[in-house]
């Protein structure tokens, strides 16, 4: 099995390399990721700048670029070809509800399933509230509970232009009571801005405020974490409201946008 490896915590991630020695075990693996942490980049590709791609060491590779770069040139340029698999993480944080869309984590993943390989986002669900070295946080439980996954991949029947994100609890292996499939939740944030100045007396400012909970709902990837589950979402490229745009066509567009005939 030919492997991508990739993330948005940079190629020095302690998760990046745990993740690499469970990967192993499957095939050949290629580290492709950014030389610095591009955390909550969310989805994008540098075009309006050159890229630099640097050899850090054995099939080790850093991107002067996003976590959707690193994808993009692993493949095209560093592989010369598809992987089988692509694999991004081990995310420091989890990636739960509408997190998907700003983490860089899941952008690797899903520029993977844009180009049609079979791809797979994985996060720990760390409580930075503890302030946890990273040498106590449970990267290979992730990196296991990865693997499982891929090793199911053939059996799942994974549809085209769907991608999947798993969350993992921050616990033993053996305190994990499976993986479950799970749909996407929604987390409350306090959206609070806190306001600084520099040694100039000018303004600047820190955005992301702190987590406040999630929406209540026993099928969600939120609640599956919360409960000691692995939970295991399948997202899809395709985000059309389907049940509306069948609204807005069975009201017919003359009553919305006073459409002339």
């Amino acid at each position: 099995m030919r492997i991508l490896l990739s993330n948005d915590d940079g190629i020095y991630a302690p998760g990046l390399r745990e993740m690499y020695r469970e990967l192993k075990k499957l095939g050949q693996v290629w580290a492709v990721a950014p030389l610095e942490e591009r955390s909550t980049t969310g989805h994008s590709l540098t075009i309006h700048k050159p890229l630099r791609v640097i050899p850090v060491e054995d099939h080790f590779y850093a991107v002067s670029g996003s976590p959707a770069d690193c994808v993009y040139l692993g493949i095209r340029h560093i592989l010369g070809g598809y992987p089988d698999v692509v694999v991004s993480g081990i995310n420091r944080g989890a990636n739960l509800g509408q997190d998907v869309y700003y983490s860089g984590t899941v952008s690797a993943a899903r520029e993977a399933c844009i180009l049609g390989i079979p791809s797979l986002a994985v996060s720990l669900n760390v409580n930075f509230g503890k302030g946890l070295s990273e040498s106590e946080l449970h990267y290979s439980t992730a990196a296991k509970m990865a693997v499982r996954v891929i090793k199911a991949l053939d059996k799942m029947h994974l549809p085209k232009h769907t991608l999947l994100n798993l969350n993992v609890p921050d616990r033993p292996l053996k305190e994990i009571k499976g993986i479950m499939p799970a749909r996407q939740g929604f987390r409350f944030y306090s959206g609070s801005i806190l306001r600084r100045k520099d040694h100039r007396g000018k303004d600047y400012f820190w955005v992301g405020g702190k987590l406040k909970g999630y929406h209540k709902g026993v099928d969600t990837d939120c609640a599956a974490v919360e409960t000691g589950f692995a939970a295991l979402t399948p997202l899809k490229l395709d985000s059309t409201d389907s049940q509306f745009l069948k609204n807005l066509g069975s009201n017919g567009a003359d009553k919305h946008f006073k459409l002339k005939k």
